[in-house]
């Protein structure tokens, strides 16, 4: 019988880490099944899904325990959902950076019980300033009778306060 877990990894950013965490889950006959990973601030960050059977969980556990320069936590994962129902919707974000913008735009997705997904940001140079621009994709899901109209009202009008450009799309679900 196999059990799925979750880890979670970060350490110092240096070649060959997702080498040594595959090795450990290889050797322990575990599946690698979805991850994500990045390097942010010279920290090597990420969160991966496998599957192992029940018999060598805690043999994996240990030796994810032993690997040098990383800290790993294992968790069990939640029993896997039929496909997710309801819609999905894709926000792109793009303006001057500032403190709050995600806080802001988090609490009206609650608001309208919008489940973040993935969120992925990063800062740049604007063209043409020295200015810094805040960017930001999130792909989401809602409930099928989300009132969308309601949603990108107040996501516009948080957009005119804070300044920066929001887009929310549909997306077909696969």
């Amino acid at each position: 019988m196999s059990t799925r877990l979750v880890l979670t990894v970060i350490g110092d950013d240096r070649p060959g880490l997702v080498g040594e965490l595959s090795t450990a889950i290889s050797a322990h006959q575990g599946n690698w099944l979805e991850s994500s990973m990045a390097q942010l601030a010279g920290k090597f960050a990420g969160i991966v899904e496998v599957s192992v059977d029940a018999a060598q969980a805690d043999a994996l556990r240990n030796a994810l325990g032993q690997l040098a320069g990383l800290k790993v936590t294992v968790e069990s994962a939640a029993a896997r959902k039929s496909a997710l129902k309801g819609r999905r919707l894709k926000l792109a974000l793009v303006g001057h950076d500032r403190i709050g913008i995600v806080r802001e735009v988090s609490q009206v997705l609650a608001h309208h019980a919008v489940n973040v997904e993935s969120l992925d940001t990063h800062t740049s140079s604007a063209p043409m300033s020295a200015a810094v621009l805040f960017h930001a994709v999130a792909e989401l899901t809602a409930a099928p009778d989300l009132d969308v109209g309601a949603l990108t009202g107040e996501l516009e009008r948080i957009s005119n306060d804070l300044m920066v450009d929001i887009t929310l799309d549909e997306t077909i679900r696969a």
